[in-house]
């Protein structure tokens, strides 16, 4: 039997704005998103099944006119790229036309793709949170892993710090599903216990000079507490998980020794796992960072490494060869979304609730970071479109982030240097 507070006893409870606030003594608390804020007819398909966000950045882009269509809307013809996706057509949104203002540094953006952080190869860049980073504050609790990175680079700690993710499937595939042996498991719960411990002491030390510091000095200090606090609930969360065992899923475990170069082969385990952990719930947020620039892939054709051939240089021998990389990985992202499209949750399916972000922080090869090729799918968004803003005045990148948080449940109206959320991009439900 379903429960639902806004319809006990018949009565149904007033609607509340997205913006609503607590106020009292002077403060103002935002609230996360609740039932009462969330339209009636929407209401049964959110607590259906959770909502989650995998991010892919290519570091060395692709080649534009291989991938992005030339006319906008929804009558577009797909491109030599998009042709293996003419299935998934209306399951994802193909957007052009923006970028983060004041993002530049060519390769160096990768670190500001997700944060929208200025200026990134400047000698004093400071990053700001990603936003699967701060959708992991709001929801990363809810799963073993608030969230998981294949690859660093993307994904961006409050504090700035880009948070480090191994390229190799097998160390994800342990961590997500492997058991450790019960002395293992001990350990690590005494080594939480032991964090703990520290975190109440130097927590009630702080408390204590708070009484005797400046204004100034009391707002960092609320900072800090605020820090601590979010490191106590996830070393408790960590050891309420170290004593649940791990799903069990039907799939070999990927060799320890791994020649990256075959990369169609190690891709494919990268998709293959982010499917599981999510088909299982493991985690909601997910980055995978492609950066394999200085492999000469293992596919027939190439012989070149994959940064000489995205500086091509209009060289049609390395055009070749650089469509055959670019297209097997278009060929790998589609073969996701059908994966994703033919798991059932409920009455949906994992594509339904999971936005799959594909795209680079590069134009192409040639350092622009303006004019970004991006493609989302999934989500429960009204897809089958060409996004297309003006190529050279972009619209900000952020917007998108924006919706994308927006549909994740977190509670903001604006991010970065965003202006609201992305024009023309709508929910479907």
């Amino acid at each position: 039997m379903s429960y639902s507070p806004a319809s006990t006893f018949g009565i149904h409870a007033p609607r509340l704005s997205r913006r609503t606030m607590l106020r009292g003594a002077g403060v103002a608390v935002a609230l996360p998103a609740l039932e009462c804020m969330i339209p009636r007819a929407a209401a049964q398909s959110v607590q259906t099944a959770p909502r989650r966000m995998v991010a892919i950045n290519f570091e060395l882009s692709f080649h534009p006119p291989n991938l992005m269509p030339e006319k906008p809307g929804r009558d577009y013809e797909l491109t030599r790229y998009l042709q293996p996706l003419e299935d998934l057509r209306n399951d994802f949104t193909v957007i052009s036309g923006t970028s983060h203002p004041d993002v530049d540094g060519g390769h160096s953006a990768s670190v500001s793709w997700l944060s929208g952080a200025p200026h990134p190869g400047a000698a004093n860049f400071r990053n700001s949170i990603s936003i699967d980073q701060l959708a992991a504050k709001q929801i990363g609790l809810q799963t073993r892993f608030a969230s998981k990175q294949f690859g660093s680079g993307i994904a961006i700690s409050a504090n700035g710090v880009k948070l480090p993710g191994s390229p190799y499937p097998v160390s994800h595939f342990n961590d997500l599903f492997l058991e450790g042996r019960a002395d293992e498991k001990a350990k690590r719960i005494d080594r939480l216990r032991e964090g703990q411990s520290v975190l109440d002491t130097v927590l009630a030390a702080s408390k204590r000079m708070q009484l005797r510091v400046s204004r100034l000095d009391q707002q960092k200090l609320d900072e800090y507490f605020t820090a601590v606090r979010d490191a106590e609930q996830q070393l408790h969360k960590s050891e309420q998980w170290q004593n649940r065992p791990k799903p069990k899923v039907d799939m070999t475990p990927p060799s320890a020794v791994q020649d990256r170069a075959r990369i169609v082969q190690t891709a494919k385990q990268v998709y293959d796992i982010m499917h599981l952990a999510l088909q299982t719930d493991s985690t909601r947020l997910m980055t995978y960072c492609v950066n394999d620039s200085s492999l000469v892939p293992v596919l027939p054709g190439v012989s070149q490494n994959y940064h000489n051939l995205s500086h091509h240089g209009q060289d049609p021998e390395k055009l070749k060869q650089l469509a055959i990389v670019e297209a097997e990985y278009l060929k790998l992202y589609g073969d996701f979304l059908r994966r994703l499209k033919e798991t059932q949750e409920g009455e949906v399916t994992l594509l339904d609730r999971t936005m799959v972000l594909l795209g680079s922080h590069m134009h192409s090869g040639g350092h622009d970071n303006h004019n970004l090729p991006i493609i989302l799918a999934g989500g429960g968004f009204r897809h089958g479109q060409h996004l297309a803003f003006d190529p050279t005045r972009n619209s900000p990148l952020a917007n998108l982030h924006v919706s994308m948080l927006q549909r994740l449940g977190v509670n903001v109206d604006r991010f970065a240097t965003s202006t609201g959320t992305m024009s023309g991009l709508e929910f479907s439900g």
